[in-house]
Parts: C-alpha cells; structure tokens; sequence
C-alpha cells in the first residue's frame, strides 16, 4: 500500500512539473521594450565582488556585531 501512495504522489509531481512547463511562455528577452537604455555589462571582479565578496562581508559584519553584543552582557550563573 505505501508504494502505491509513492507512485501515485510521484505522478502528481511529474505531471504538475510538465503542465507548469508547457504552460510557462518565453521571456521574449530578445524583444526591446520602450525605453530601455541597457548600461554596460559588469566585469567579472565586478560580479564577483557584488555577488560573493559583498554578501560575506556583510556576512561578517553582522556575525561581529552579534558577537560584540552577546560578549558585553554579564556572564549569567553557570551551573555544571
């Protein structure tokens, strides 16, 4: 009984994956809009430090702030 329940909720997956599929138009990105004014495209130092080097600093930063902000209160009773 519990591998019917698989393949039946395995059907449903699939066949909702293929109908959101067929159903989803292209993003017709090739097609210029009124008013586009696209700039120049980033580099790849540029990209790298938008997309990786940005988030791990701010990253860091909150995670100091954090610990900065857990160290400065008083150390409660440590039973053990």
């Amino acid at each position: 009984m519990d591998k019917k329940n698989a393949l039946r909720a395995g059907a449903v997956t699939a066949g909702t994956t293929l109908m959101m599929l067929l159903m989803t138009s292209p993003a017709l990105a090739a097609a210029r809009d009124d008013g586009d004014d696209p700039g120049k495209g980033l580099s790849i130092a540029q990209t790298l430090g938008l997309f990786v080097g940005a988030p791990i600093v701010l990253f860091l930063v909150i995670a100091g702030l954090v610990m900065v902000g857990d160290k400065s209160r008083k150390p409660q009773d440590q039973r053990g």
